[in-house]
């Protein structure tokens, strides 16, 4: 099997790569708010393939990457990688990047090849050939609102996001779970990606005086107001359902005791199966490499999920793959992760800022 394994940086030079290998597109932003994202998340495929593909390749053929900007519009990205599909240049798809950009490609592909979906999302229904790896916003942000409303008294809640899907839905789920905790809101808010806003939105909050604030900011809008809220001198609690470790570190980090995040994974959790993650990722990297997060860790349970389902299907023909699907297990940072239903169950973590770093406070689910 090849090693180490190549990424093609241009998806127009994918007909280049060699006969035998099985090519798969790697969708994750290099560009735009989420351009922060995109080293770490390209660092964990590329583990995850070599790993795949020193035990044998998918479906006997090595595994080649070929990187697509998830960081543009929705429609340039579906269009590049409905067309690499189209075309034979790749055979499967593995994504990190915004929903609105998910659900273009979901419609470009319709079915044409699997498309293994790994961040947070907001839920709903599904289409035959994606598969979700993240968590769903009821299992993400409810139990972490449940959390945060007995352990510190948030009862007024301002809901802030980016205007597009995935912040629309989750708030939807939010005002939900709220309201069955006799909670109120006190203010919403969308804002364009790349806004500029962020002290009219802090002088919002100071009139509003919300308890809390569920942030659907994504990258740099989020970090831009993290660094602005820090400036102000508010006092309310913050959850975010997109904060990592990069994204922390961006802000200058948060010793207010009052910035939590709520994600599947968190570089610094101790299971077993994390630090051997850890070491085999710093032997590859080196110690100066993006650090391990949510968003790029995503990116290695994608390639090795991908993997799994061919094994079952022995094939990449999605009707194929759809019948075999549930069921199919892989290891990865956070532990043993089973499809069923085309996504899976895993527990969810409350991290809380501390410096630079995140301290896991809670396990808020368990696993199936």
């Amino acid at each position: 099997m090849a090693d180490p394994v190549t990424v093609v940086i241009d998806p127009l030079e994918a007909h280049l790569l060699r006969a035998d290998t099985l090519r798969v597109a790697l969708v994750v932003p290099v560009s735009g708010v989420l351009g922060l994202l995109g080293p770490g998340a390209i660092n964990c495929a590329l583990l995850a393939a070599r790993e795949v593909n020193a035990a044998g390749g998918i479906l006997g053929r090595p595994v080649e990457l070929v990187l697509v900007d998830g960081g543009r519009g929705p429609g340039a990205v579906a269009r590049e990688v409905g067309g690499l599909v189209r075309a034979g240049a790749v055979e499967a798809v593995v994504g990190t990047h915004a929903s609105d950009v998910r659900v273009a490609v979901e419609r470009a592909l319709r079915g044409a090849a699997p498309f293994v979906y790994t961040p947070p999302y907001e839920g709903g229904a599904s289409r035959p050939g994606v598969y979700y790896l993240g968590e769903p916003a009821a299992l993400q942000v409810g139990p972490a609102i449940d959390w945060l409303v007995e352990r510190r008294r948030a009862r007024r809640w301002f809901l802030l996001g980016n205007d597009y899907v995935w912040p629309r839905l989750v708030h939807a789920s939010a005002r939900e779970h709220l309201r069955g905790r006799s909670a109120a809101i006190v203010g919403e808010r969308l804002v364009p990606p790349g806004t500029g806003l962020m002290d009219r939105l802090i002088e919002e909050l100071a009139v509003t005086r919300p308890d809390a604030v569920l942030l659907t900011l994504i990258g740099s809008d989020l970090i831009a107001f993290n660094r602005a809220f820090a400036a102000s001198g508010l006092g309310c609690v913050r959850l975010c359902g997109a904060l990592e470790e990069h994204g922390l570190l961006a802000a200058g980090g948060d010793t207010t005791g009052g910035l939590y995040a709520a994600m599947g994974y968190f570089g610094g959790i101790a299971t077993d199966a994390n630090l051997g993650l850890a070491e085999r990722y710093t032997a590859m990297f080196g110690p100066e490499a993006p650090l391990l997060n949510g968003h790029g860790h995503g990116c290695y349970e994608g390639v090795l999920m991908l993997a799994a389902l061919a094994r079952r299907a022995g094939t990449l023909a999605v009707p194929a793959v759809e019948a075999v699907a549930d069921g199919a297990t892989i290891v990865s940072g956070r532990g043993p992760l089973t499809l069923a239903a085309r996504q899976v169950r895993q527990r969810v973590y409350l991290a809380r800022a501390d410096g630079l770093d995140f301290e896991v406070v809670a396990s808020l689910m368990r696993p199936m």
